[in-house]
């Protein structure tokens, strides 16, 4: 991650100077949060400079390296520091695209303490900031035979644009005409378990001596995309990621009775009799679970296909009604490197241009607002708005920003 310049390091040995951003050379800034303060960036001649985060901690007056998870952010030309609040800071990059230029560091969220505390070291996490919200990921289970699978297809079918899967994650070797990305991400096993223990998947298993897995990254890209997440998987993987940082909508379907299952396993043709008598042992035990253990919050009984898939339908808000795709990044709206940065309540503004450079007129300002922020590390932090005006009132308080 590179070293911190010495010289802020010097200066926070002295005291801590405004509580909030130093200024400093190498396009470093220094937030201060109690008695620590957070150091992103460093001394770099190159061109484009490497976001890599350091703490220094004054009661032991040391610098610590702490384990950086979440998807870090590229390299960039220059960037700047805002405090929100005491568990996170906002950092804009310079010169950036609209789509690449907001980011947040935690540093003590509820990702980041359980994160802390399962590793036992000092952790922070990144999240790449997205303009407006999207719709919640649906997770839909049942036993097998149920018919879920063919609701989705027919999910999929009346709405194409609207759903699309997450591509799980796999440790087995690709089979026939697979491709890497399309029907599974493959990978290897260590680099699996590494981003399991850093928190990155949402569920994951041991099946026949693989792993398998949905990462957040791969539900992430599904709303990137602007389409809804829909997750087919069991009970158990449904649990896990009940208990995730993931805000879904969980779906559980039933069959009319055991004896409907049961001939509906068997005009399949597919199973023999002891798999047919495996899977009605599993399917009475997920039934139980899916009525009892308050993890779903529907239930749907699958007597009549059609009805059934009509009250899904339903749940998702599909009756006559077709909801909205999260909106685009504002085209034309971008960070320059001439910028100076204030807060007001919850929305960020951003002055662009200077009179002496002429860069952009100099009443030009960008204003974030950050009132409706949901989501985090490690997946994205949904929810941003950002709109150009051409003037603003007096009374800003204008934060240091690093040259």
């Amino acid at each position: 991650m590179g070293e911190a310049p010495a010289f802020i390091i010097d200066d926070l040995q002295t005291g801590f100077l405004n509580g909030f951003d130093l200024k400093s050379q190498g396009c470093a800034t220094a937030t201060v949060i109690g008695n620590k303060a957070y150091l992103i960036g460093g001394v770099n001649d190159e061109p484009t400079l490497s976001l890599g985060v350091h703490i220094f901690d004054q009661t032991r007056g040391k610098l610590v390296n702490p384990l950086v998870l979440g998807t870090k952010p590229t390299p960039c030309k220059g960037h700047s520091a805002v405090l929100l609040n005491e568990d996170r800071i906002l950092m804009i990059k310079r010169g950036s695209v609209p789509d690449d230029c907001i980011w947040f560091l935690e540093v003590d969220t509820q990702f980041v303490r359980e994160q802390r505390k399962i590793l036992g070291t000092e952790v922070v996490a990144w999240s790449k900031g997205v303009r407006g919200n999207a719709d919640k990921p649906v997770v839909i289970s049942g036993p097998s035979g149920v018919g879920k699978g063919t609701l989705i297809s027919m999910l999929m079918k009346e709405f194409p644009s609207m759903f699309g899967f997450s591509v799980s994650h796999t440790t087995r070797a690709p089979r026939g005409m697979e491709k890497d990305g399309v029907h599974y991400h493959f990978t290897e096993r260590s680099a699996m378990e590494r981003e399991i223990e850093d928190g990155k998947f949402l569920e994951f298993a041991a099946v026949h001596g693989n792993l398998y897995g949905t990462s957040v990254e791969a539900v992430e890209v599904v709303a990137d995309a602007g389409k809804r997440c829909i997750l087919d998987i069991d009970v158990q993987g449904a649990r896990s990621v009940k208990a995730s940082s993931l805000d879904a909508m969980f779906i559980f379907v039933c069959p009319p009775s055991m004896e409907e299952l049961e001939k509906r396993l068997r005009a399949r043709g597919t199973e023999t009799e002891e798999q047919v008598q495996k899977r009605l042992r599993n399917a009475q035990a997920e039934i139980e679970q899916g009525q009892s253990s308050g993890i779903f919050d529907h239930i749907l009984y699958n007597d009549n296909l059609e009805e059934c898939y009509e009250s899904l339908t339903k749940l998702l808000g599909l009756d006559g009604n077709v909801t909205t795709s999260p909106k685009a990044s504002p085209k034309g709206v971008e960070f320059p490197m001439d910028l100076a940065i204030s807060k007001i309540d919850q929305k960020i503004i951003i002055k662009c241009g200077s009179p002496e450079l002429k860069t952009t007129p100099n009443n030009f300002r960008i204003v974030l607002d950050l009132s409706s922020l949901k989501g985090g590390a490690p997946g994205r932090t949904r929810g941003l708005d950002f709109y150009a005006i051409e003037s603003f009132s007096n009374g800003l308080n204008g934060f240091n920003q690093p040259s």
